[in-house]
């Protein structure tokens, strides 16, 4: 059998193993001087004001969600009403249950796999707080246009761009376009910790936040004049365990921090690669009719390969999965497909947005196939001619 086509694979080297020993060698591995230097220099490579890493994406959209409601101007109270693409990844919508938010779920487009604009715009109320952009598979959404819809309205936007570390839209990068971004370093995305997040922000009062909420909703990483507290007392016992919100522990290792200093050097030439084997991917597939892939806005950083079936084709999308493992390509549904098909949403307080005809044409007929921080002319020529195949037959 040829060599495996994976989903993902390790983005170390030597000098992040050089990193993990200086951690070692300290003898401190809670969050500390690595972690610190990873945020200030995260923060100058996206351009933003302030980076806070946490210990998953996962906690940084829900620390996103939580500083929404403790800012003093114009907070989000239980109840109000946040617009979601129907297609993410599960924790895009837990913290929006766990704070009490009505969830109003809203169609993708097929082609880019964000929002859908129109669905969009028809499903912005009176009732509107908040919209959750997600940056799918490395695409940015189109950040004018959601610009324009929201205007003059009591409207914050915020984004969900753990995929898409990298990509750029209009010469700004994504995660930065909202009042606060999140970004994931997991082991699959395109640099890794093995586990970690951070969550970018230009407003000060949204980082003073953060920073309370990621340990404990203590004052202690605060600085002295804050906006939380105003002045901090000069006594350091009393502020070493002052509580003053309903904060978390979500602090990341600093062997975490140690290795996305070095991971982070390596972005540009991991993006590069991965948006040359785009190149290929395009070329060959936009030649196979039966099949729609992601059309790029802006300048993606390609996460992954979309591949969905057309309404009209009668295959079997499970038949072509079956064919794939067969012939060693790793692949997985595009995120959750339509992800109001799962039993958990039976929890939320939420609505769907008119029909999600193109997320559950997602969920039926689609998959998407790994890309990777090195050349994979073989692996995709290969993909290409087992699926031309599949519908020639």
């Amino acid at each position: 059998m040829e060599n495996k086509y994976s989903l993902a694979s390790p983005t170390w080297g030597q000098e992040e193993y050089d990193a993990m020993q200086k951690v070692i060698s300290s003898g401190n591995f809670t969050m500390g001087k690595y972690v610190s230097e990873f945020e200030d220099v995260f923060a100058k490579r996206f351009d933003s004001k302030y980076s806070v890493m946490v210990n998953s994406g996962s906690s940084a959209n829900l620390l996103a969600i939580a500083a929404l409601f403790f800012r003093n101007s114009n907070p989000l109270t239980k109840g109000d009403e946040v617009i979601v693409p129907a297609v993410s990844w599960a924790t895009t919508y837990y913290p929006l249950y766990q704070y009490g938010l009505k969830i109003k779920f809203v169609d993708i487009d097929p082609y880019t796999l964000n929002f859908h604009l129109d669905k969009l715009k028809d499903a912005i109320s009176e009732k509107t707080r908040l919209i959750f952009a997600v940056n799918l598979l490395g695409n940015p959404n189109d950040f004018e246009k959601i610009y324009f819809l929201i205007k003059d309205k009591n409207i914050t936007l915020i984004e969900d761009n753990c995929e898409s570390m990298g990509a750029m839209f209009d010469g700004k990068m994504t995660g930065t376009f909202g009042l606060i971004g999140t970004f994931s370093s997991f082991f699959s995305h395109h640099i890794s910790t093995m586990e970690g997040g951070m969550i970018n922000t230009d407003d000060e009062e949204i980082y003073h936040i953060l920073l309370c909420l990621r340990a404990h909703g203590w004052t202690r990483q605060l600085p002295e004049m804050n906006k939380i507290t105003g002045k901090k007392n000069s006594n350091w016992f009393y502020e070493s365990w002052n509580f003053v919100l309903p904060g978390y522990n979500v602090r990341p290792l600093e062997l975490s921090g140690a290795i996305g200093i070095e991971q982070l050097k390596k972005l540009d030439d991991f993006i590069e690669a991965r948006r040359k084997n785009a190149e290929l991917f395009v070329r060959n597939f936009s030649t196979i009719d039966e099949i729609i892939i992601q059309k790029e806005i802006g300048k993606s950083s390609w996460f992954g390969f979309s591949l969905v079936m057309k309404p009209e084709i009668n295959k079997d999308r499970d038949e072509l999965v079956q064919l794939l493992v067969d012939n060693n390509i790793e692949c997985r549904p595009i995120v959750s497909g339509n992800f109001t098909k799962n039993k958990v949403i039976s929890f939320f307080n939420y609505e769907i947005h008119d029909e999600l005809i193109n997320a559950e044409l997602i969920d039926k007929r689609g998959l998407f196939i790994g890309n990777h921080h090195y050349n994979l002319s073989g692996e995709l020529d290969r993909t290409f001619n087992v699926v031309k195949k599949f519908f020639n037959n």
